[in-house]
């Protein structure tokens, strides 16, 4: 991989990492839709201020909206909805598996709606990563006593993992498509933000806002690293190298969640742990290798 790709696959793996974490300094009082509403308009002002300031073009047909409007929707909206929902549900741990298994869904999804080969070597790595990565939370997961609660976090879990592929074909298709990243992900952003906000009011939620010094950094936290700068790297990476390869950075937030954890919550690592964190590296390796005779982006 070029210095250049590893850069636009390690930032967005190392700031994700992180993000699952912050993420509960979001969930008390606010409602977790509303919570998505700010963490995205925020974002999205920034992003559009950024385009104003440096005078990038901001002309797009209709149909160009469409499909950035579907990219928001799907990327900057629903999806984060659900993943904020299930983590009032489940562990983060568990969270961390369900979005392991993203990879799967880019490429099955990939393959279905817009006819691009599935990548042997993405699903097995893909495998090994997610095996390291159960191996990681076995702890939790043999202790967990599994409910009707921790069913429908785990399903609302995985419905967000659907909706996230469905965003980064929908990026994907916006960057073949010749639209640049920065365009894409500020409009993108707006419009997720004013979806989602047009939804908070259908389901009659509130527009409460929580002025505590976790609440507002975490929400700063979100929406600059988390959003614009991890989605700006990522985003590029997937117009580079696809979907598929691109997702695979997702696969090692785990193991950023655990260094997290040891620091901040008294996480002791174990040797599953430790061979969970072997079998993610080498399902990177395994995944992100270069065949021969065939050139890389």
């Amino acid at each position: 991989m070029p210095p250049s790709n590893f850069l636009l696959y390690a930032i967005p793996a190392l700031i994700w990492g992180s993000t699952w974490f912050v993420i509960t300094f979001q969930l008390g009082k606010v409602d977790p839709l509303i919570s998505v509403v700010y963490r995205y308009l925020v974002a999205g002002t920034l992003m559009m201020l950024y385009c104003l300031i440096r005078k990038v073009p901001m002309r797009f047909t209709p149909r160009q909206h469409f499909f950035m409007a579907l990219q928001g929707a799907f990327l900057f909206g629903i999806n984060y909805w659900m993943a904020y929902k299930a983590e009032e549900y489940i562990p983060s741990g568990l969270m961390a598996v369900a979005f392991s298994t993203i990879v799967f869904s880019n490429s099955i999804l990939g393959y279905f709606l817009m006819g691009k080969r599935i990548n042997k070597g993405v699903m097995i790595g893909a495998i090994l990563g997610l095996t390291g990565t159960t191996l990681i939370f076995s702890k939790e997961f043999f202790f967990m006593a599994y409910s009707e609660q921790i069913l429908l976090g785990s399903g609302i879990a995985m419905l967000s993992v659907v909706l996230a592929s469905l965003g980064n074909l929908a990026s994907a298709r916006n960057s073949a498509a010749g639209i640049p990243v920065v365009q894409a992900n500020a409009f993108g952003m707006v419009y997720g933000a004013g979806l989602m906000a047009l939804l908070a009011m259908i389901l009659g939620k509130e527009f409460t806002f929580e002025w505590t010094q976790s609440y507002i950094l975490s929400l700063l936290y979100l929406s600059i690293f988390g959003s614009i700068t991890a989605f700006g790297f990522y985003l590029t990476l997937v117009g580079r190298i696809g979907a598929d390869k691109a997702a695979y950075a997702l696969v090692v937030i785990p193991i950023i969640s655990i260094f997290l954890s040891t620091l901040f919550e008294d996480y002791q690592l174990t040797w599953f742990a430790f061979g969970g964190v072997v079998l993610i590296v080498l399902g990177n390796l395994f995944a992100l290798r270069k065949r021969k005779g065939i050139k890389t982006a």
